[in-house]
């Protein structure tokens, strides 16, 4: 699979002016042509889709213990909500279906409606990944060889994982990664605030606007999470 349907990736085509020019037409020289309202750019496509889109990736990390993990998660485009759907040594066809399948109903079950998930051409997906999300009513799109922007908001929360969790903490084995990992799912989708939301989490709504009294006697708390690596802030009732 590649491109959804009407999709095509961004491409620089010939300038048609110049094109006429060298045939014998010096008139149409400095003439834009028409733009090709039938294609669809991949930029475009992410837009007007973002509603009912998914992304998911691999992330490696290594434990003190000197063991490898590949953490699998997915987010939605629209909400930024997370779902870390599980770590493991060995990321086999069977465990990586079985993860899809639980996908599948945890969508089901949160009544998403939701038609495209974004996901790289890795080896570790089989193909049964992919027929299981189609089978939910799920069209995989697989991104282009080399070109990560394809994924750029998936690739936007490895980084934001590895910079706010996992190059700070020291993770001792499969247990405590699972456990960081669910402390920071629930930081990152209740908490953490989004520049792109107005500041708010995926799963928590706007704050009320501060009153004038609250403001001049605030009294924020602070809560830590995985013995202060994360930290919370809210104001206090």
């Amino acid at each position: 699979m590649g491109l959804p349907p009407g999709a095509r990736r961004t491409h620089h085509p010939r300038h048609p002016s110049r094109r006429l020019h060298r045939r014998g037409n010096p008139h149409l020289e400095g003439i834009d042509p028409a733009p090709d309202r039938a294609a669809t750019t991949w930029a475009d496509f992410l837009r007007s889709q973002a509603d009912t889109l998914l992304a998911c990736d691999f992330i490696e990390t290594i434990t003190l213990t000197g063991q490898r993990q590949y953490i699998l998660a997915v987010i939605e485009h629209a909400t930024r909500r997370i779902r870390i759907l599980g770590t493991t040594a060995h990321p086999t066809a069977a465990r990586v279906t079985q993860t899809a399948r639980n996908l599948a109903m945890d969508l089901t079950d949160a009544n998403a409606t939701l038609t495209y998930l974004i996901r790289h051409r890795d080896a570790k997906y089989p193909t049964l990944f992919d027929q299981i999300l189609a089978d939910s009513g799920i069209h995989v799109v697989r991104t282009g060889i080399r070109i990560p922007r394809m994924n750029a908001i998936m690739e936007r929360w490895v980084q934001t994982c590895r910079h706010e969790l996992l190059d700070h903490t020291l993770i001792w084995n499969e247990r405590h990664l699972r456990h960081a990992l669910r402390q920071f799912e629930l930081h990152y989708n209740l908490h953490r605030p989004h520049q792109a939301m107005h500041q708010t989490a995926p799963l928590r709504a706007v704050p009320e606007p501060l009153t004038p009294a609250q403001i001049s006697h605030l009294d924020v708390r602070r809560r830590d999470r995985l013995g202060g690596v994360l930290h919370e802030y809210q104001h206090a009732a």
